[in-house]
């Protein structure tokens, strides 16, 4: 399964289909805007919320989680990366973080605590 950095995964994510394979208790940390979340536990039953034909990029909190999906995603006929340093990495660079429930999304390095 290919791993590709959060500069790349930033520069195709409107092209590219995000999936957030956290916990809800992680996501509520904040999540990549625009991500589809779907607990790793729960991807088999939901499937269908994906479309095979679109490019995947797989994202957990460090990458070991989202790897496992992506080569499981490969395996039943997706194309699917992984976004290496997960959303630890992309946190640290100052990305854009999406808080679900909240009205805007923030540059990480701006949120308070």
């Amino acid at each position: 399964m290919p791993e590709i950095t959060i500069t790349d995964a930033e520069r195709r994510r409107s092209t590219t289909r995000i999936l957030d394979v956290r916990e809800d208790f992680e996501v509520a940390d904040g999540m990549i805007a625009g991500a589809l979340h779907i607990p790793m536990g729960q991807l088999q039953a939901r499937l269908f919320e994906l479309d095979p034909a679109a490019p995947i990029i797989a994202v957990c909190r460090s990458g070991n989680r989202s790897a496992r999906v992506a080569d499981a995603l490969d395996g039943a006929g997706y194309t699917a990366d992984t976004m290496t340093g997960g959303m630890t990495a992309w946190v640290a660079a100052g990305l854009p973080v999406h808080r679900p429930g909240a009205a805007r999304t923030q540059s990480a390095s701006r949120r308070t605590p």
